[in-house]
Parts: C-alpha cells; sequence; structure tokens
C-alpha cells in the first residue's frame, strides 16, 4: 500500500474499476406505482484525486462514475457521478453526488482508517447530510433518507446494500427503493 492509499483510509481498496452482474434493483413501478423488481450489471470506477485542503480540513478522496443496465439492455437505466471522501481527522467516510434526474446527495457517517466496512446516510432538510431534489421529485417521489452499507471483501471485490426511502405521491406508505451489488476489479 503506497502513502497515498493509506491517506485514503476505509476507500484506498476501492481505487480503480469494478463490475457486477448480479444486482438487485427495488424501485416504483410506473405507470401504476407498484413495485418493479429488476436484476443489473454495473460498472464503476474510482479514480484519486489526491488532497484536497478544505481551511484547516484535509480530504483525500476519489473521483467516481456510477453506470448501471438492466440485464439484456443496451441503454443504461442508471448513472451517477460524485466524490467519495475521506476525513482522517474526523474518521469520516462522505459521498457526494448527483443523479441525471435532478438530485444531490451529501452522505456520511464513521469509520475507521482500517475498516472493511462502513455506512453513510443523508436525511432530507439536514443542513450536513442532506439531499437535494428538482421540483417533479420532490412533489411525486420525495427522497426522505438514503442510506447505504458498503462491504469491503478483499483487495478485489466490495459490496453495497443502498436503500432510498421515498414518500410516493398518493401512497400513505413510505417506499424502500432498494440497490445491492457485488462488484469485482476489472
Amino acid at each position: 500500500m503506497t502513502d497515498f492509499d493509506q491517506n485514503l483510509g476505509p476507500l484506498a481498496r476501492l481505487a480503480g474499476t469494478f463490475e457486477g452482474d448480479k444486482g438487485g434493483d427495488v424501485a416504483p413501478s410506473v405507470p401504476d406505482r407498484g413495485v418493479a423488481k429488476s436484476p443489473y450489471r454495473e460498472r464503476v470506477v474510482f479514480e484519486p484525486i489526491g488532497r484536497v485542503d478544505n481551511h484547516e480540513q484535509i480530504l483525500y478522496g476519489l473521483r467516481y462514475a456510477t453506470t448501471a443496465w438492466r440485464i439484456g439492455a443496451d441503454e443504461p437505466f442508471h448513472e451517477e457521478v460524485g466524490y467519495w471522501l475521506w476525513d482522517a481527522t474526523r474518521e469520516e467516510v462522505l459521498r457526494c453526488f448527483i443523479v441525471p434526474r435532478g438530485m444531490s446527495v451529501v452522505a456520511g457517517g464513521s469509520a475507521k482508517a482500517d475498516a472493511g466496512s462502513f455506512e453513510l446516510a443523508a436525511e432530507l432538510g439536514s443542513q450536513t447530510f442532506g439531499i437535494c431534489s428538482n421540483p417533479f421529485l420532490d412533489a411525486e417521489f420525495k427522497t426522505v433518507r438514503y442510506t447505504l452499507k458498503v462491504t469491503v471483501h478483499g483487495p478485489d471485490s466490495w459490496s453495497y446494500e443502498e436503500d432510498t426511502v421515498m414518500q410516493v405521491k398518493g401512497q400513505d406508505e413510505l417506499f424502500h427503493h432498494t440497490d445491492a451489488c457485488i462488484l469485482i476489479r476489472r
């Protein structure tokens, strides 16, 4: 492990390109607003960005891009870009991302530098780890909470479980839009 890798804390083993074809997506279906379950494949590329000086705060991070395709489909159904950041002083992992549906999330959580797993969360209305959506999404599919659990299985594999909790217009109960995938280094 290089000095730079050590500066990335629990994110160090994520640098590189990963793919997986055993993803599972549970989302609201259109137009009936029921439940759609879709298997998917995914590609995630993490590129180290080096040191980020934010006044007294020092961050190290990874720029990333994710693309996901339903199994058998040529066009992606999901894309996102952003940053995963490590704050060693605060022992905090941050994930800042945007999806081209007009939504952005800044999620965070505590982790030790050598952690093999960590969890991040964001809440609607939070001034620190929060969620912002365009007016259509806010009215029709309001995201109220986002959680992510990451587990690193070794130098060449990691997995995640993601829960985007939504208030779907016309439904009393919150909807748990979930995604999970195992990714292997390529």
